[in-house]
């Protein structure tokens, strides 16, 4: 059995309003998801002695960001740092705060993000000059990379662009059950296919959301984790990985290093995807979500399309995805909200939009050049 395995669990989850904030700065929407967090862990500032921060693409100090972060909150952690992989940061960060936690570097871990990105001035970093394959191409933006893919999935396989806006709408049904989506006006897939083009075959809802906000995560032991305030909610698999190739490899287009890590993680569970119940798959586009699908073995290589049918990923369907309304209808917090989402689905508090029964829970992430991806596997205690 792996060490890790059940040994760690996510305790505290706090979120702030999402969508269009001004007047708000990273730094205080971080302070607030963390005291939400720390409220709903029933925990208090003291017994925090590890954080762990994602800056935020407004965030001017950068990888210094667990400084300015730990003397807002006023804590001196003895575990630290921060770490910057795009939406992989998420998984990355409480993988790190889950090893720290069972070897004894620290007790309690808070994970934070926060970002201004919608209001704020929006300073992500393009590189110029660069010597590789993206940059001769000029391919900095990630609509023309997931474009890419989905022309290529649609030549290969046979996807269609409703397949594409089935996605969207499955998202956009579930955030309509969640008060705090930024997004929850009625969808239908005629509206998605009216769209306009942003980068063909990808249309404007088969892109996500750029949002204000700030996400935090408390971890500690699964044995302390019993006397806390909330149901402990297990770590059961873990996995991480990374290729340094893009271009230079022929199927960099359908990253499949990502199967390489949702393999680690259902490895580490004892899983497989016929356990899993729910699952909050990274949707910076909705092509991203038909390759998860694929990659994590909810069906074969090319049938990501046809598997978004008939509402099969919709609440009821066989299986429910970004129950939020994920990237797309939610807000965009690089994937964090996918993990908080994952967490209240395994308490059983999600209300309307509660996946009946549901006992465990894949989440995945990704990010940068399509380079880093992550997945996770959450259990009900």
């Amino acid at each position: 059995m792996n060490p890790l395995k059940d040994k760690v669990a996510i305790v505290g989850v706090g979120a702030t309003a999402q969508g269009k904030l001004p007047g708000a700065t990273p730094v205080t929407l971080g302070a607030e998801a963390f005291k939400r967090a720390l409220d709903d862990a029933g925990l208090k500032k003291a017994q925090i002695d590890g954080l762990l921060t994602m800056p935020g693409t407004v965030s001017p100090e950068g990888a210094l960001n667990y400084l300015r972060m730990g003397e807002t909150l006023g804590i001196d952690p003895k575990y630290t740092g921060s770490m910057t992989m795009g939406g992989g940061t998420c998984g990355a960060l409480i993988q790190n705060a889950a090893m720290a936690i069972a070897c004894g570097m620290a007790d309690c871990v808070a994970c934070l993000f926060a970002d201004t990105a919608r209001s704020g001035n929006y300073r992500f970093a393009r590189a110029s000059g660069w010597g590789d394959s993206w940059g001769i191409w000029g391919m900095f933006g990630a609509a023309a990379n997931s474009a890419i893919a989905a022309s290529r999935h649609m030549a290969l396989y046979g996807t269609r662009s409703r397949h594409l806006g089935n996605v969207a709408v499955a998202c956009r049904r579930h955030a309509a059950l969640n008060p705090n989506a930024v997004m929850r006006a009625p969808l239908t897939i005629e509206d998605h296919q009216a769209s306009r083009w942003v980068v063909e075959p990808l249309h404007l809802l088969d892109c996500c959301l750029i949002s204000d906000g700030g996400v935090c995560i408390i971890l500690t032991s699964a044995e302390r984790a019993r006397d806390l305030r909330q149901q402990p909610v297990l770590i059961a698999g873990m996995g991480q990985a990374y290729t340094t190739q893009n271009m230079e490899r022929e199927d960099w287009w359908y990253v499949p290093h990502q199967k390489e890590a949702l393999d680690r993680a259902y490895a580490m569970a004892g899983l497989a995807p016929r356990d899993i119940d729910v699952a909050q798959l990274y949707d910076n586009f909705t092509m991203s979500v038909i390759l998860w699908l694929e990659h994590a073995g909810f069906c074969g290589v090319g049938e990501g399309g046809p598997f978004t049918e008939g509402g099969r990923i919709e609440l009821g369907g066989q299986l429910p995805v970004n129950t939020a309304g994920g990237n797309l209808s939610e807000s965009y917090m690089e994937g964090w909200l996918h993990a908080v989402e994952g967490v209240r689905q395994m308490r059983g508090e999600c209300g309307e939009r509660q996946v009946r029964n549901a006992r465990s829970c894949l989440v995945t992430g990704r990010g940068m050049a399509l380079n880093c991806a992550n997945a996770m596997i959450l259990r009900a205690a």
